[in-house]
């Protein structure tokens, strides 16, 4: 055992193989009361040596539907303080980079304390790891009347505030910052670069499976909340949302969150929600978030700060093979579903022609991975290279294939690999038992050199596209020019 002492008290951490962790942090006071949907507040001092050897409460959320239960395990711990952080640190007198962690989960699940997470192998290799939670789904993200917008991004920047703060005292470096993310939390680094709230609170950006692409109109997320209401039965605002038991405000959520995946209309829900393929995601309000976060890239906000970001080869195939979606699509079949997402027939043509023998839901696999994800990975470096800036950007492919349930190089495949924590239980249920150990120790290299340095070992990006694929083969990645630069080039042509 050990403490560190924060603005707020003192906390008591343990330490196990050369590195000393403390968790359930308080950054923010309790959502809760009077709190439940204001800007966070910073948490009450307490007197004595606060426990930090356990995770703190999960902020709600509705569970995954099957099989995304199965493969994307969380915790659920009950209690009220949600607003927490942990840290692992190597060195509590040193002065290391850090990395904040900010977890994905579509803005509606997910949260700190996943066992992939663990910060012990960033801590082992020098660098202080931070973990946090904020406020998710309606909680988070819901547009209301009265209440401030974009609630679980204020969370991110409340923690963002108290590691500017406090991790000296852990060991760390506050002006050696690297905030990181995957899919939801991606989109999260990718909106704080550009939020005027979130300057100067970091100085590198790691964005694992998402790009700048989350950012609502607010007539659009008052459609959303209208939805909200008619599932209510009366008018969701904070005022009428604070006093309904959590479990009837969480299945609300659910029954949302359903309702537009099984009937994503523009006219119903918004053209720019239904683009996100989320019900509650960040709102462009003028505010908090003044312009929408593509659109702040191509201006040049955060121009200044290095930029490290990629998708994983077959991303969609984690939301259409283990549930039966991708083999039930025909050749007969595939059309219509394209056509509703917007996606041109030669499109379909390119990419069947591109992989022969593949199936149509492979081919739709495909198609989906790259409108939603490898897209505006290089639409948002694209805006980097031509904005004022001289930042750069580093662009990644993960490519290695998980044997799993036939998952391939699919979403969130690559988090073990970034964290090396292959053995992880919840790790192993979606890559299997004998994943590539040289490839998690190729990657999580990359990444601590990106948080040291801000170059993690490979060319910047250019009108080239060089992107560093790892795992295509055996061996270590390799820089790629313009990795199926056809199919890149398709879409413009469609």
């Amino acid at each position: 055992m050990t403490t560190a002492t924060t603005r707020y008290g003192t906390v008591r951490g343990e330490v196990a193989g050369g590195v000393t962790r403390f968790l359930g942090i308080p950054y923010a006071a309790s959502p809760t009361g009077p709190l439940r949907f204001a800007a966070p507040e910073p948490p009450a001092g307490w007197d004595g040596t606060r426990d930090g050897t356990r995770f703190g409460p999960t902020p709600p959320k509705p569970a995954y539907v099957a099989p995304f239960d199965e493969l994307l395990p969380e915790p659920d711990i009950r209690g009220d303080e949600w607003l927490t952080l942990n840290v692992w640190t190597p060195d509590l007198a040193g002065r290391a980079p850090v990395m904040v962690w900010i977890h994905g989960g579509a803005f509606a699940n997910g949260n700190s304390a996943v066992a992939m997470y663990d910060g012990y192998p960033f801590a082992r290799d020098g660098v202080v790891l931070v973990s946090i939670n904020y406020r998710l789904g309606i909680d988070g993200f819901a547009w209301l009347p009265d209440a401030p917008p974009n609630r679980g991004l204020l969370d991110q920047v409340a923690a963002l505030e108290w590691v500017h703060d406090n991790i000296a005292a852990f060991g760390g470096d506050p002006g050696n910052v690297t905030i990181f993310g995957e899919s939801a939390g991606a989109m999260s680094v990718m909106t704080l670069l550009g939020m005027p709230r979130a300057h100067g609170l970091f100085g590198r950006v790691i964005a694992q499976s998402g790009a700048a692409q989350a950012g609502a109109d607010p007539a659009d997320a008052r459609l959303v909340t209208g939805e909200l209401s008619t599932v209510l039965g009366f008018d969701a605002t904070a005022a009428s949302l604070a006093g309904l038991p959590l479990e009837k405000l969480i299945a609300a959520q659910a029954t949302v969150r359903d309702a537009m995946a099984a009937g994503p209309d523009p006219a119903r829900w918004g053209a720019s929600v239904v683009r996100t393929s989320m019900a509650f995601v960040p709102v462009v309000d003028g505010d908090v978030l003044p312009r929408h976060p593509q659109a702040a890239l191509a201006a040049g906000h955060g121009g200044d700060v290095p930029l490290l970001a990629g998708t994983n080869t077959e991303e969609f195939r984690l939301f259409a093979v283990p549930n039966g979606l991708a083999a039930a699509v025909t050749a007969e079949a595939l059309p219509a579903v394209l056509g509703m997402l917007g996606i041109h027939p030669d499109a379909a043509t390119l990419y069947q022609a591109n992989r022969p023998g593949a199936s149509p839901g492979d081919v739709m696999c495909a198609l989906i991975t790259d409108q939603f994800f490898r897209n505006p990975l290089f639409a948002a470096a694209e805006a980097r290279l031509t904005a004022a800036g001289d930042a750069p950007t580093y662009l990644y492919e993960f490519a290695w294939r998980s044997q799993v349930k036939d998952l391939g190089a699919a979403h969130a495949v690559e988090i073990p690999f970034v964290f090396d924590n292959l053995r992880s239980p919840d790790a192993e249920l979606a890559i299997g038992e004998n994943p590539r150990t040289d490839l998690a120790t190729e990657m999580h290299a990359a990444w601590i050199r990106f948080a040291t340095s801000g170059d993690p070992g490979w060319r910047r990006f250019d009108t080239s596209y060089p992107v560093m694929t790892f795992g295509a083969a055996a061996g270590p990645g390799i820089v790629i020019l313009d990795p199926r630069g056809d199919e890149r080039r398709c879409w413009g042509a469609t």
